[in-house]
């Protein structure tokens, strides 16, 4: 690609993202009542979140070698660091509880392929026809390439609709909450209509609209709760990110090595930091108190 033509990719991607700028959900709507009676529960007594014991090696190889690529690409060194704080499971211990989302499991970098066989097999949520053959193969490949190592090679945190299963190795709020999206937009279905929502995602430019309906959701979220400087980051983060969605659709279509490929991702998330950092400096601050306790507002950058 010549340097006129990449300008030009940008400055069409900026202009894509200036558009979709205001897709956070408001006003924002609570889950309530997404759960049904064929949601797969929690065993009795299975706690909904389960960490994964830490692995020096392990995790040192994802975070300091393998998350690198991610790293840079959203400049963010939280991205797939396999050291997720108690603040951010509690970010997202918080959303699914505020959406009712209580069965949905969540695995905090750990790996855990038998239960994930077991929790498909289970998972009558979801018609057969869809677990026995995406849901086979995801579980499979998360079974043989274990997202514990290798999270920054092939997307790091993700929802899994085939066991309603959250997958978390960054240390972001943003990230946990936008993973907690993905589980809340695939609960609005039925079980054939969650099958076929799965399989959507595959199809060619579905993805920017899945992702764009969970960034949108974390983002109105986050506005409802007045957490601010969380909402800042997450423009930060998922701007970016969803930037690198737009650059994986171009690379589907016109494939190159996986150089060229980095390189790429890298040119499509500069407008997607640009953005994100002018809709952070836009949201508004919360009110400082003077001394008599009155509240008065800052206005917004």
């Amino acid at each position: 690609m010549t340097q006129k033509a990449s300008v030009m990719v940008q400055i069409v991607l900026l202009v894509i993202l200036l558009i979709l700028s205001g897709c956070a959900t408001v006003p924002y709507n609570y889950g309530k009542g997404l759960e049904k009676s064929d949601t797969l529960a929690l065993r009795p007594g299975e706690n909904q979140f389960d960490r994964g014991r830490p692995v020096a090696f392990v995790d040192g190889l994802g975070h300091y070698v393998l998350s690198l690529p991610s790293n840079l690409i959203l400049w963010n060194w939280q991205v797939d660091n396999h050291d997720i704080s108690g603040e951010t499971e509690a970010a997202l211990q918080k959303y699914l509880a505020d959406n009712g989302l209580a069965n949905v499991k969540v695995r905090v970098n750990q790996y855990a392929p038998k239960d994930e066989w077991r929790r498909l097999i289970k998972n009558k949520g979801m018609p057969g026809f869809f677990r026995y053959t995406a849901g086979v193969v995801l579980t499979t490949l998360y079974m043989i390439l274990p997202d514990r190592v290798f999270a920054g090679l092939f997307g790091g945190d993700h929802y899994n609709p085939f066991t309603n299963t959250i997958n978390l190795y960054s240390d972001n709020p943003a990230i946990a909450i936008h993973e907690g999206g993905h589980a809340k937009d695939f609960a609005r279905f039925g079980r054939w209509g969650k099958g076929w929502y799965a399989f959507l995602y595959m199809a060619p430019f579905s993805t920017l609209y899945v992702e764009g309906v969970a960034t949108g959701d974390t983002i109105g979220y986050l506005r409802q709760e007045q957490k601010q400087q969380k909402e800042k980051d997450a423009y930060k983060i998922l701007y970016p990110a969803y930037a690198t969605y737009i650059g994986g659709e171009g690379l589907r279509w016109f494939p190159v090595d996986i150089g060229l490929s980095y390189l790429a991702q890298i040119a499509v998330a500069v407008p997607g930091h640009i953005v994100g950092r002018i809709k952070a400096a836009n949201v508004d601050e919360p009110p400082e108190k003077t001394g008599e306790g009155l509240a008065v507002p800052v206005l917004a950058k």
